[in-house]
């Protein structure tokens, strides 16, 4: 049966990229040290505050931004998921919001740009207008990570937070025949309180699918946000949880519990 050990990080970022940068390199470190396949980081865990800043931040993909995680990649022996950073756009005011994935050799394997931006205003809660400083991504992403699970290939989707309430998008990743659904994010305290769990829960159910969603704590430009960090199984089951604060999880993920589930609830889109 093949295996796939993910690790999660959870970290609050700020505005100091520069120490971001290196508690983030710090808690990839540590979760290496569990030997995982996969590691995950949450989305903007480079920058979180202002919108000028997040310009500034931007860079291209790869670039310096992304160095010393493929470093790490390297030393490691591992496919790293940088949830998600600011790369530069067409519009320099609109940075897109990057997911980035890179395989053992510290390559860029794929690239997802967000989707759907968060656009909301919540009654006494958040009012944001992600698309004012961020330009959206207009393809789906399922990547190929080859041999990563005892020598066999796993074909993991690409999201980003806000997507999570679409769940048309992970079809889409499922028809194209994904078996882990990834969803790095910085969700808000005010709607992770009751929606984060139920939400990764469906989309974990509905496509049949391990779900790996590391997530920002703490309060980043002024907002509080989530964490809990967690990795849903095919049938729904949180198999990990982070606590609340930085730090790290790790899961097995038994890639036949996938076949397992698909066969006694045959619900997944035709291929």
């Amino acid at each position: 049966m093949s295996r796939l050990r993910v690790a999660l990080v959870q970290l609050a970022a700020d505005q100091d990229v520069a120490a971001n940068v290196e508690r983030a390199v710090a808690l990839v470190r540590q979760a290496g040290e569990m030997t995982p396949q996969l590691v995950a980081l949450p989305e903007m865990f480079l920058y979180r505050g202002p919108a000028s800043g997040l310009r500034e931040s931007a860079g291209e993909l790869p670039g310096p931004m992304t160095e010393p995680f493929a470093e790490l990649a390297r030393a490691l022996d591992t496919w790293i998921l940088l949830g998600s950073l600011a790369e530069r756009s067409a519009d320099p005011q609109r940075p897109y919001n990057t997911s980035v994935l890179l395989d053992p050799s510290g390559q860029v394997c794929a690239t997802y740009r967000k989707r759907h931006l968060f656009d909301v205003s919540i009654d006494n809660g958040p009012s944001d207008r992600e698309s004012a400083r961020t330009t959206p991504g207009e393809q789906g992403v399922v990547a190929v990570m080859q041999g990563v699970a005892q020598e066999a290939d796993v074909r993991i989707g690409l999201s980003i937070c806000f997507d999570l309430r679409f769940p048309e998008l992970y079809r889409e990743m499922t028809a194209a025949g994904a078996v882990v659904l990834a969803v790095p994010a910085n969700f808000t305290e005010a709607t992770g309180r009751d929606h984060w769990e139920v939400l990764l829960r469906a989309r974990a159910i509905e496509n049949g699918a391990f779900v790996v969603a590391p997530a920002q704590c703490g309060i980043g430009g002024g907002v509080p946000t989530h964490g809990r960090s967690m990795i849903v199984d095919p049938w729904g089951t949180v198999i990990a949880q982070a606590p609340d604060g930085p730090g790290v999880v790790v899961a097995d993920l038994e890639m036949e519990r996938v076949v397992q589930v698909r066969r006694q609830l045959p619900t997944q889109p035709a291929r």
